[in-house]
């Protein structure tokens, strides 16, 4: 389970822009409630009345806030990973509108840096949900009791504004983020690892972010004088942008935390690499044909107490776990003799901690001219330094592995594959984290009439393989391949196959999906999808 998403828990839109009689501003307005959040700039539309001047200045800003205490509870939970090993991403979906869209637009992600209300309105039109006497947020107020430090909301948008907790160096790059829309129509989709990391560490406090267009874009506005003229109204409601745009860019439309699409909520995505690729299934002697890194094969130890893995107490996290490799006894039933030697003189690897009760090493070892059939692993800690099992040290587990040879072929690879999930079910529920087990096989395997009666197909396993998950009824991309170096949809595999854990709560309940397998092929240096689609419902959590 790569993936772990987490929904907005506040969000607003908030503006300067006029009500629709062009004469009052929208400061007060709140849309706490709205479905929809929204970021624009409007240059040059005249009031109604007879003052009306050219040149005004009109712009809304997106607030936004996230539960980063339960991402905080799921990392000590180890839900997620620790520092370093996840990447949190900020995604906001596009919501479609009948009004003009900005093409060529830059928006700014800023850290809010004061405490913010939602508040209940819900009115984007005519601005009429005030929040004088009320809670929410707004242009001029940041809750009912306190004014914004700055109107438009208080942000970090420099560096000289980042030492909250004075944690941070005066040289320190703030967590500022921007993200540019060719079309207007693209999703908003920005890696936040620092900013999030920053406030689960206590360095910053978490009042989300705020999201606006680029100084240089924002309508311009200069002093007290518009056009030549004296401006004497509305000052307290306008920014002074020298370096901003005198043309407009409307209107830019997210959805918001309470719109009615499910896969269209504000979340901070978190992503990792939660594949295991354990070659104990799939072990090759070192061959010329290879190189170095391609002979390595990786293998693992799952150390289960009582049904659950546990770390081994006298390796925990940082100690030294050592593996090495023997051959078998007579009747090749378990390890025999000295340690093989893997290189020049070496008898024995270091392995490492991987997660909690999981350890691995990576071997490389040539065969001999009589290839062992079995080999056994040993892995064990202590001084011993003699070459039997008997000296010195303790063994915390052996295993088999049946290693096989690299060859060359004469004719080109053709790779079609057989795809099942032997243990798919119907149904599964919204609190579920399900573990599915699939098998592949080359499609076009031909074996003999003895093997199909004496032999059990082994799986083949696949080192580069990727999932997705969309929903049956209207094809809606529920979790889409992610092929990059986060590889958080990326597939497991150990001797019995490849595997992926899966969060259910990650797709809406009362609906019907399908998964997808896509492989990376080197030859084609390209991700090839399966032609498979392996379907099961999803039902909300029932008491």
């Amino acid at each position: 389970m790569g993936v772990k998403r987490y929904v907005a828990d506040a969000d607003n839109t908030i503006v300067n822009a006029y009500q629709p009689n062009l004469e009052t501003r929208g400061t007060g307005s709140n849309a706490g409630r709205s479905d929809i959040v929204e970021a624009y700039s409007i240059y040059g539309r005249q009031q109604a009345s007879s003052s009306a001047l050219p040149g005004s200045q009109e712009l809304s800003r997106i607030l936004m806030k996230f539960p980063v205490t339960s991402i905080s509870t799921d990392r000590t939970n180890s839900v997620i990973p620790a520092s370093g090993s996840v990447s949190f991403y900020l995604k906001l979906s596009n919501a479609e509108h009948t009004k003009t869209v900005p093409r060529d637009l830059t928006l700014m992600v800023y850290p809010v840096s004061q405490s913010w209300q939602e508040g209940p309105g819900l009115d984007l039109i005519n601005y009429s949900d005030l929040t004088k006497g009320n809670p929410g947020s707004n242009w001029l107020s940041a809750s009912d009791g306190a004014a914004w430090a700055a109107v438009g909301g208080t942000y970090i948008t420099a560096s000289n504004q980042w030492n909250p907790h004075g944690s941070q160096s005066a040289a320190t790059s703030p967590p500022i983020y921007s993200q540019s829309f060719a079309t207007g129509l693209e999703d908003l989709e920005i890696d936040i690892t620092p900013l999030v990391e920053v406030w689960m560490s206590g360095a910053m406090n978490n009042y989300g972010v705020g999201i606006q267009l680029t100084s240089s874009q924002e309508a311009y506005y200069s002093g007290s004088t518009v056009a030549g003229y004296a401006v004497s109204f509305d000052t307290g409601s306008i920014i002074n942008i020298t370096g901003g745009a005198q043309k407009s860019y409307y209107t830019k439309r997210f959805f918001a935390r309470g719109t009615q699409y499910f896969f269209k909520r504000p979340v901070i995505e978190a992503r990792w690499d939660s594949s295991r690729r354990d070659d104990r299934g799939s072990f090759y002697y070192s061959s010329s044909l290879a190189t170095a890194q391609d002979n390595l094969n990786t293998i693992y130890l799952y150390n289960y107490v009582r049904g659950r893995l546990r770390n081994i107490p006298a390796v925990g996290t940082t100690g030294s776990i050592m593996v090495s490799l023997y051959s078998g006894s007579a009747d090749d039933t378990a390890p025999s003799g000295s340690k093989l030697i893997l290189y020049d003189t070496t008898t024995a690897i270091t392995g490492g901690w991987k997660a909690t009760g999981i350890y691995t090493a990576s071997i490389a070892t040539t065969a001999a001219a009589t290839p062992v059939e079995t080999l056994y692993d040993v892995w064990w800690s202590g001084s011993g330094a003699g070459e039997s099992l008997e000296s010195g040290v303790t063994e915390f587990f052996t295993g088999s592995i049946e290693p096989d040879q690299i060859l060359g072929f004469g004719t080109a690879r053709e790779p079609t594959y057989y795809l099942n999930i032997t243990n798919l079910k119907n149904k599964y529920n919204t609190q579920e984290n399900a573990r599915f087990n699939l098998y592949v096989r080359n499609k076009y395997w031909n074996p003999t009439i003895y093997t199909k009666a004496s032999t059990i197909v082994e799986n083949t396993d696949i080192v580069s393989a990727s999932y997705r998950v969309f929903r049956l009824l209207d094809g809606t991309e529920a979790v889409p391949y992610d092929t990059a170096s986060t590889f958080s949809t990326g597939l497991s595999y150990d001797i019995s196959g490849n595997y992926f854990d899966f969060d259910m709560g990650l797709l809406k309940g009362g609906y019907a999906y399908g998964f997808k397998f896509a492989f990376y092929d080197p030859e084609l240096s390209s991700w090839i999808e399966q032609n498979k689609v392996f379907k099961f419902r999803v039902e909300d959590y029932e008491y």
